[in-house]
């Protein structure tokens, strides 16, 4: 059975390259609102799929918007991700939810740092091919999985991004 991968981790996979191109031309404000939106319509079903009950991400997400409001504070919408962060911890052993919590605990610290929304790519990806493909294909099988996932999250932020954007984010991706 293939190890199971807590994340993605070759930056110079062309999925992540052509996200990471452009990325780095949008605004923070930009990036937070599309990784926010992508995890809340693609991602938090495959954690609610596994705890319907732990609303923990969904608060992440809540908090990461109202701060994008202007409604609370970021201590306030901090402690709420760090929860988020919590819940993935605690699903050891579900590889899909795992990673599902760790991609929106990602997405919603981009409010924070805008490097984060990265993580909807490393985790996000991850969770969706775990959850469509299980856990014990070989690893060529989920790539081809992850690449279309992230090619469907590059649609997503070329449909949201700012032409031009006058204050693109200053973000060093090590990459």
């Amino acid at each position: 059975m293939p190890k199971t991968r807590k994340m993605l981790s070759d930056w110079n996979a062309p999925y992540i390259q052509s996200l990471v191109k452009l990325i780095k031309t949008q605004s923070k404000s930009t990036l937070a609102h599309w990784a926010v939106d992508y995890a809340e319509g693609v991602i938090l079903p495959l954690w609610s799929k596994h705890y319907p009950d732990d609303m923990r991400p969904q608060n992440a997400l809540n908090a990461a918007r109202e701060w994008l409001a202007g409604k609370i504070k970021l201590p306030e919408a901090k402690k709420q991700i760090l929860e988020c962060h919590a819940a993935a911890r605690e699903a050891d052993g579900k590889p899909a939810a795992q990673a599902a919590a760790r991609a929106i605990g990602q997405c919603a610290s981009t409010i924070h740092s805008a490097r984060h929304c990265i993580g909807l790519a490393l985790y996000g990806a991850i969770a969706v091919s775990y959850d469509t493909l299980g856990t014990k294909v070989p690893w060529e099988q989920l790539e081809q999985c992850v690449a279309v996932e992230c090619g469907r999250m590059l649609d997503a932020l070329r449909a949201v991004a700012v032409d031009d954007e006058p204050n693109p984010a200053k973000i060093d991706l090590k990459c």
